[in-house]
């Protein structure tokens, strides 16, 4: 079956991103999902197999939150725990791999290096050929997505340095698709900074304390379907539970 971008042409090749690893490299794919009878665990009481399920082919799950939140943990462990199952489950970031979001990377390690107006600039572009590439090719072909990072970052980001959120939400809802549901997890500045202190990389143009703390005000005045705000304070497993609880609802 051919697959068509969100404007309706023909899509052009995208690759899947295997979740990071330990060290938080992100592998480039292909991404291989476990044939039938491999790493698979048997459903847990109650639940139906993948087979029977098949309404959850092509949901789009995403992760927010400030930086050193531990999002991107819940993001990996929740792709996994979705292939365990049988599910095929891909796994985008951004900014993502792409020329844009090479870019932003880049500028963003020294603070001030770009104006608020171009970093939406940039993120808008990054943004429209990862929907193009590899999120819409994605769900067309039966993938559930999880995706760490959307729009509501740079509505929270660029919205705390000064742009209005309404234009940034519109900018985008022209365009990205719409998500299933958006886990935001949130944690306080402090500790945010405390974890990401020992990075080789320091994102300088994003991570100061009070900047944060309006991040945060944003992140946690998204409220309604399909945002579930989760207590970022408690262990990986707990936060990695109540998740699971959201999305087997999806799922099953």
């Amino acid at each position: 079956m051919p697959v068509f971008n969100a404007a309706g042409n023909p899509a052009r090749a995208f690759h899947f991103d295997e979740p990071p690893d330990r060290s938080g490299r992100c592998i480039r794919g292909p991404f291989r999902l476990p044939s039938l009878g491999e790493e698979k665990s048997a459903a847990m009481p109650g639940e139906k197999t993948p087979e029977s399920k098949t309404s959850a082919l092509g949901l789009l799950i995403v992760f927010e939150g400030i930086d050193g939140s531990g999002k991107t943990t819940q993001a990996r462990s929740l792709v996994r725990r979705l292939r365990s199952r049988g599910f095929p489950a891909v796994y985008f970031r951004e900014p993502s791999r792409g020329r844009y979001g090479r870019e932003i990377r880049k500028k963003a390690v020294s603070a001030g290096s770009l104006t608020p107006e171009e970093e939406l600039d940039l993120f808008q572009k990054d943004r429209r050929d990862n929907v193009d590439q590899n999120l819409a090719p994605a769900r067309a072909a039966g993938k559930i997505v999880v995706l760490d990072r959307y729009y509501f970052s740079t509505i929270a980001y660029q919205g705390a340095k000064g742009i209005d959120r309404g234009r940034i939400r519109r900018l985008n809802e022209r365009f990205a698709i719409r998500p299933d549901i958006v886990f935001i997890i949130d944690i306080d500045p402090v500790s945010s900074l405390g974890r990401i202190s020992g990075r080789k990389t320091r994102h300088e143009l994003f991570e100061q304390e009070d900047y944060l703390a309006e991040v945060r005000k944003i992140f946690r005045s998204f409220r309604g379907r399909p945002f579930v705000i989760v207590d970022g304070g408690r262990t990986a497993r707990e936060i990695g539970r109540e998740i699971w609880e959201s999305v087997r609802d999806l799922i099953y």
